[in-house]
């Protein structure tokens, strides 16, 4: 993975500190040389996969370059095959290609709850992304410090979601979960990190213990919405062995229809906390469960929930 050094000034900007890694990037702050402006630069790894990402020994808010808290899940790498998928590590060109496609992306939206992309940069031959650095705590700093959590927050995601796929700009994200959403001081959240995905719709990178079915379009952010309901209802994730063994498969038929519905016996919110609304664990059901429910249906009932809060 390619590191940067504090104090190093890469193509007018200053490094100042290392802010976090993920499956198939590091992300630094820096400064802008002339301005002082404040940027976050998100570079590649040599290669990429949550499976290779040492984790650090015990929970912790440090940020380092040698591995991850035990609470936080990177990302992995997803190839769509004719008989499925598979799951498997990047090497540094396709790191690279789809950290280009990234930055595309992220410049072709402008939403504010959506972290821009400020500046596109190639050092030695990799690509640099320049994001705005945005102040605040990611979900999952909040979730690990039992602070407060508002659906609002949710609910804003998924208008954002809305306005991106209409405007033409972001279909789906693809990637939602604790670490990839950030909270400002403000209250606003955040969107980063959109899955990582080819111009083909063949690779993509997700997170499967919020994509268990790994799903590339909307209904991947709406099932990860219903797993991290779940998660800050329970402490816990509704599913231990991801991804579904079948995802990806077009296949059909009663074996298939039969380990999905294994698959889909989770324990329910209330049972692990009685103090779940029964009308937040039926979205949260919805969420995971039913294929035709969509962004649409999870915006109307979590502003229907929130109005009757």
């Amino acid at each position: 993975m390619m590191k940067l050094a504090v104090g190093e000034i890469v193509q007018g900007y200053r490094i100042a500190r290392f802010l976090g890694r993920g499956g198939f990037a590091s992300v630094y702050l820096a400064e802008h040389a002339t301005t002082g402006a404040k940027v976050a630069m998100k570079v590649g790894g040599a290669a990429g996969g949550g499976r290779q990402v040492t984790r650090l020994l015990e929970v912790t808010s440090r940020r380092t370059a040698e591995g991850i808290s035990p609470d936080e899940l990177p990302a992995e790498a997803v190839f769509f095959e004719p008989n499925g998928v598979r799951i498997d590590l990047f090497d540094e060109g396709e790191v690279n290609n789809l950290l280009r496609a990234e930055g595309e992306l992220l410049a072709g939206c402008a939403h504010e709850n959506l972290v821009p992309v400020v500046d596109r940069i190639e050092v030695d031959g990799s690509p640099v992304l320049v994001l705005e650095y945005v102040r605040g705590k990611t979900l999952r700093e909040k979730i690990r410090g039992l602070e407060g959590i508002h659906l609002n927050w949710f609910l804003a995601i998924v208008r954002a979601l809305q306005q991106l796929r209409a405007n033409g700009q972001m279909p789906w994200h693809g990637d939602l979960k604790p670490e990839n959403i950030l909270v400002k001081p403000s209250g606003k959240v955040v969107m980063l990190d959109p899955a990582m995905r080819s111009a083909d719709g063949k690779v993509v990178t997700t997170t499967p213990h919020y994509n268990p079915l790994l799903l590339a379009d909307s209904k991947a952010d709406v099932m990860a919405i219903g797993v991290m309901v779940y998660e800050i209802l329970t402490g816990t994730l509704p599913f231990d062995e991801v991804p579904w063994e079948f995802a990806g498969r077009q296949t059909g038929g009663e074996t298939q229809r039969l380990s999905l519905s294994y698959f889909f016996s989770y324990t329910p919110p209330h049972t692990l906390n009685p103090k779940t609304p029964d009308d937040l664990e039926r979205i949260v059901y919805r969420c995971i469960t039913v294929p035709t429910y969509g962004l649409d249906e999870l915006r109307a009932d979590l502003e229907a929930f929130i109005s009757r809060a």
